[in-house]
């Protein structure tokens, strides 16, 4: 399978906690892992802030005054796709956990996720979009070697 190239700005704000988000979050592995959603080439900036800041941005932006998981500002989709996605490390940590997630099993979902959307997916438009988006996420996650994120239960 041909993968499309992608451009990645990989950055940390600053956040208590930072160093271990780090480790789970090696250049090469967020590359992969985005490239596998990628329908076309890209460069995208992902950005892994605290609290704080995700809270900030997602009442900025979306108007909703709490931190999110994940918050995507595409720009183009076309001939290249760009984008921003801004991933709240305490979120990401607090869902895994919940849901008996490793951290990098729940980031390399929530990038996904965030790619998805950088293309025009979208999961709140109807019931319809949504199961289609999630079914082609669980199917580009079992290409990486990660479990249906979707799956409920033990």
């Amino acid at each position: 399978m041909s993968l499309n190239q992608l451009s990645l700005s990989l950055q940390f704000g600053p956040f208590d906690g930072a160093a271990a988000h780090r480790a789970v979050l090696p250049r090469h592995k967020v590359t992969r892992w985005i490239r596998h959603a990628l329908a076309t080439d890209a460069e995208i900036t992902v950005r892994i802030v605290g609290t704080e800041e995700g809270q900030q941005l997602n009442r900025e932006y979306r108007k909703k005054d709490y931190a999110t998981n994940v918050l995507t500002f595409d720009y183009t989709q076309e001939p290249l796709v760009t984008a921003d996605l801004v991933l709240c490390a305490p979120v990401i940590e607090r869902e895994a956990k919940e849901q008996n997630k490793s951290l990098e099993e729940h980031y390399a979902h929530m990038l996904v996720h965030g790619t998805l959307h950088a293309q025009g997916w979208d999961h709140e438009t109807s019931e319809e979009d949504a199961q289609a988006m999630e079914s082609y996420e669980t199917d580009i996650l079992r290409e990486l070697g990660f479990a249906d994120p979707y799956a409920t239960g033990p």
